[in-house]
């Protein structure tokens, strides 16, 4: 019975040898054929164009091209779920979002996922900055003013969305249970559509992507009066948050890249490398910050973190405001 063990024992260590070994040379040749990045929106939006640069810049590095692969539906999920299911080898990988591994797995009834456990978090890459902007024709110059607004005019104000269970719908939904106020959501299919509805004074204002709706700002058609993150952005300073005024707000969204659960970690580290060299370079960086996105330069121990208390974070707001989705 010993003699038994003793031989399973060894079948196993060596198993698990040939595992590691085989891992090993997979990195060292790794890259050696193109690498599928999976956005899982559609062409066009603030996801979407961070991956285009984040693909060219890997792609003149490594040598090997970068594929961008818009797989939209489902808030995110259809996309996300097909690279969960791929092979751990590094060639399959999705741009996620705080939606993807934070919003959904609580918002959805079935998920067919897990956002944590099915996934090896690489790189985190910017911070998806929200505003809070109005149309001008709202008598309203700051967050002061507009609770104050919602208060003489209960159920009178609307705010758009890019859509029902966003991090933009939930950061307005929460700013209507900590300042006792009751906006009416309005969902839209996109970040473009919320914008334009409130540039035109369909609802009155928006949780809008402040990449998206910057354009607008600039030249007056929508008034900025705060963004929803806990700090305030590096590349507008000037503009303050929500939570200064109304104390305890605080909402973030980020944008990060992710690969199968059981990637290579010599994989993980070099496409780590790849992403802080990329976000470090200095055209690229200020890009970034003049599109209001904040970049982040941080280790995969680091995002795994950031995910997991997100995650929690997310499901403690998403139950208190009662969202749910099929």
């Amino acid at each position: 019975m010993t003699r038994v063990r003793a031989w399973n024992c060894l079948r196993w260590m060596l198993g698990l040898l040939c595992a590691a070994a085989s891992a090993s040379a997979m990195a060292q040749s790794y890259p050696a054929k193109s690498i599928h990045l999976v956005v899982p929106y559609p062409p066009g939006g603030t996801t979407d164009v961070l991956a285009r640069i984040l693909g060219q810049r890997i792609t003149e590095h490594l040598g090997q091209p970068v594929v961008i692969d818009n797989r939209g539906g489902a808030g995110g999920n259809i996309g996300t779920e097909a690279v969960a299911r791929s092979a751990p080898d590094g060639y399959t990988l999705v741009l996620g979002t705080v939606a993807t591994h934070g919003i959904n797995s609580h918002a959805y009834k079935k998920l067919a996922y897990d956002p944590v456990l099915d996934f090896a978090p690489v790189a985190a890459l910017a911070q998806n900055i929200i505003c809070v902007a109005v149309n001008p024709s709202l008598p309203v110059h700051s967050i002061r003013e507009l609770v104050d607004y919602a208060k003489q005019h209960p159920g009178s104000l609307s705010f758009a969305s890019s859509g029902t269970g966003t991090p933009h719908h939930l950061a307005g939904e929460f700013l209507n249970q900590i300042a006792g106020i009751s906006m009416v959501h309005v969902p839209y299919k996109g970040a473009t559509p919320a914008v334009l509805d409130t540039m035109t004074g369909q609802v009155q204002l928006g949780f809008l992507s402040l990449a998206t709706a910057l354009p607008h700002i600039r030249i007056g058609r929508l008034r900025l009066l705060a963004v929803v993150e806990g700090t305030r952005s590096r590349a507008f300073p000037e503009v303050p948050t929500v939570g200064e005024t109304v104390k305890g707000f605080e909402v973030s969204s980020w944008l990060g890249l992710f690969a199968p659960a059981g990637t290579p970690p010599a994989i993980v580290r070099l496409l780590n490398a790849e992403v802080v060299r990329a976000l470090n370079a200095t055209e690229v960086r200020s890009g970034l910050e003049a599109q209001g996105l904040d970049v982040i330069v941080n280790s995969p121990e680091q995002f795994a973190a950031q995910v997991k208390l997100d995650y929690e974070r997310w499901g403690n707001l998403i139950k208190s405001v009662g969202v749910q989705l099929d």
